[in-house]
């Protein structure tokens, strides 16, 4: 099934998943920012077929995400390093860990994020102009100068509050 694109939608989230939104691919990122970069450290972490991983890692070059770098003549042989692109997604992969630990009794997490003394991290996202949690302020998306009519329609918030009191409908 072909899926449908997100190039033209005018909204940074489905941008953003235009070239992450396959579940492998925030795999592959999230192992090579820890530090992983052959195609056999990919293929044994992640158990993906050979044929799926190579389609994976060429996207991602394409998409400048990871950079392809030779580093054996004979045979030749090439390892994935993150680009600067590519480790800009990592507060992405944190919130996605720290979000599945959430709902995950402590004792039962097979994964932790530790800082360089290894002390466990507990993450938060934090607006940079503010200092505030995301938690603490009452965020929403509104159009930008660049908003489509029909994405300026659906973030107008005379709309949201509109469709927020509408009674449900009866069918």
């Amino acid at each position: 099934m072909q899926r449908s694109s997100f190039d033209n939608v005018g909204c940074p989230v489905a941008g953003a998943l235009e070239q992450v939104g396959e579940w492998w691919t925030l795999l592959i990122l999230r192992d090579a920012l820890d530090g992983f970069t052959r195609f056999d450290e990919f293929e044994r972490n992640l158990g993906i077929a050979p044929n799926m991983l190579t389609r994976r890692l060429k996207s991602l070059v394409e998409a400048g995400l990871l950079e392809r770098r030779q580093y054996q003549d004979h045979p030749p042989r090439s390892e994935y390093v993150s680009t600067r692109r590519g480790r800009e997604l990592t507060p992405v992969i944190v919130a996605l860990y720290a979000w599945g630990n959430k709902h995950v009794d402590p004792d039962d997490r097979g994964m932790l994020l530790v800082d360089d003394a290894g002390e466990e991290i507990d993450p938060v996202f934090v607006d940079r102009r503010t200092g505030r949690t995301l938690g603490e302020s009452n965020a929403r998306f509104v159009a930008g100068p660049a908003a489509s009519e029909s994405l300026a329609r659906r973030l107008d918030p005379d709309l949201r509050a509109e469709r927020r009191t509408r009674q449900p409908s009866t069918r």
